[in-house]
């Protein structure tokens, strides 16, 4: 492990209140979710301006917006699982487990997840847009990670 040194600063309420949020969403210590800001600050600075997001992991980055009223039923029961469990239930786990419910009943009712029954046709193929049949395409042998703290 590295040598490590101590960062204070004093910040305005409503960018520490960003960063607070930023943090608890990213499931990271705060030690660690600053540590990340920096190093993404100076690589951007090195190319340039230019964001590069790192794929190490086989990850995928996926956002929307949603409704404000959506929103805030979802950082409700948040809070009501982590009171109820004594546990962090964090806003990604809770969207990968969603994700991961649907995916397993629309596979079990399929009977076989779509991505196999491309590649049992004749291979995987990339597509852009959703198929004829109203399903949308697979891609690649890239699946959704497993729902993992970090």
């Amino acid at each position: 492990m590295p040598e490590t040194r101590n960062l204070c600063a004093q910040l305005p309420l409503d960018l520490h209140q960003r960063v607070c949020e930023a943090r608890e969403q990213s499931g990271l210590t705060t030690a660690q979710y600053i540590t990340n800001l920096l190093i993404e600050y100076y690589e951007m600075k090195e190319n340039g301006g230019k964001t590069i997001m790192a794929n190490n992991n086989g990850s995928r980055t996926m956002a929307f917006q949603i409704g404000e009223d959506l929103f805030q039923r979802i950082k409700a029961h948040l809070e009501c699982e982590t009171a109820r469990t004594g546990r962090k239930l964090t806003q990604r786990e809770f969207v990968l487990g969603l994700i991961e419910e649907a995916l397993s009943e629309a596979e079990r009712q399929a009977g076989a997840s779509p991505c196999e029954a491309a590649e049992t046709e004749g291979g995987s193929q990339e597509q852009d847009a959703p198929s004829q049949g109203g399903e949308e395409a697979c891609e690649g042998e890239t699946g959704l990670p497993a729902s993992q703290d970090e």
